[in-house]
């Protein structure tokens, strides 16, 4: 009865989210209509293609390099977003009062900031790739509608998609994961900061890292700051450029196209969670978020 009643809760309060928060699912709607347009009414063609094998080559190619760029964009899109989002989550609540409204209701403090957190991390990254993934066939399917038949069936090749949605999901966890801590933080000046959030979240770290260069002469915490905010591709995958995980398409008079072989080799799921920053960053993470949850109980008002 209590796990059915705090299930209940938590899908009240995403719902609450959503209701107060639009931009969660009106930005990627955005960008993809405009990439729907782009195909609708844009211009392409495949150079120097002399023979259909050369021509289904190249648009396959094509295919799997553009699929890649949809989903670095939302991905793009999303982080900034998310990182917005956590900053205002919390401080939202007591510059508007709401959060009287909020405390009198039997919902506790550290349910409001675990699902904050979680759509965060988890539903605002799914409401992104089911809208790219939809983006993404919407695409396809004009353009091949827009081509000849034999260049548009060179899109629809299974391995991609499956590919593109296995690389979806990867992102969507090990980037929870690694991005724990920093999120952590952004709840804590969320729920701390009186006013200028963004300010806040900043100035603390620049100070603490400009202390430690000017006192002890070492820049440790910047190493590591910048590691977290930078290192992410680097733990979570690995790459290669010229192995076999490459396939080079030559197009005539126009030099060549590298696509890889497949995206999902390029995950490397055993180095990122057995690598000790993850579990550290992981473990700094629950640390801030702890703290979250008592600042929220202990400030009501901005």
């Amino acid at each position: 009865m209590n796990t059915s009643s705090s299930a209940n809760t938590m899908v009240w309060l995403v719902r609450r989210e959503f209701w107060e928060n639009r931009a969660i699912w009106m930005l990627p709607a955005v960008i993809g209509g405009l990439l729907i347009l782009a195909a609708l009414f844009g211009t392409y063609q495949v150079l120097g293609a002399a023979d259909l094998a050369t021509v289904q080559a190249v648009v396959q190619a094509g295919a799997v390099d553009g699929m890649l760029m949809i989903v670095i964009l939302f991905f793009i899109v999303m982080s900034i977003y998310s990182t917005w989002y956590l900053l205002d989550c919390l401080y939202a609540d007591r510059k508007d009062r709401s959060i009287l409204f909020w405390k009198s209701l039997p919902i506790t403090d550290t349910a409001t900031v675990l699902c904050k957190l979680g759509v965060a991390l988890i539903v605002i990254p799914c409401i992104y790739f089911a809208i790219a993934d939809a983006t993404t066939l919407l695409v396809s399917f004009i353009v091949s509608v827009r081509a000849s038949t034999y260049v548009g069936g060179s899109l629809w090749h299974a391995s991609n998609w499956i590919g593109i949605q296995g690389l979806w999901l990867y992102l969507i966890v090990t980037s929870a994961v690694w991005y724990l801590p920093l999120a952590g933080w952004l709840l804590v000046v969320s729920a701390w900061a009186k006013r200028a959030v963004m300010l806040w979240s900043i100035l603390p770290p620049v100070a603490v890292i400009l202390a430690e260069r000017l006192l002890i002469g070492t820049h440790v915490l910047a190493s590591e700051l910048g590691e977290r905010l930078g290192g992410y591709f680097a733990q979570a995958f690995q790459y290669t450029p010229g192995d076999a995980n490459w396939v080079v398409t030559g197009i005539p008079d126009h030099g060549s196209i590298t696509t890889p072989v497949s995206v999902l080799r390029f995950v490397n799921l055993e180095g990122f969670f057995s690598s000790p920053e993850t579990w550290i960053g992981a473990v700094v993470g629950v640390a801030l978020i702890a703290a979250a949850v008592q600042l929220r109980i202990r400030r009501t008002e901005t």
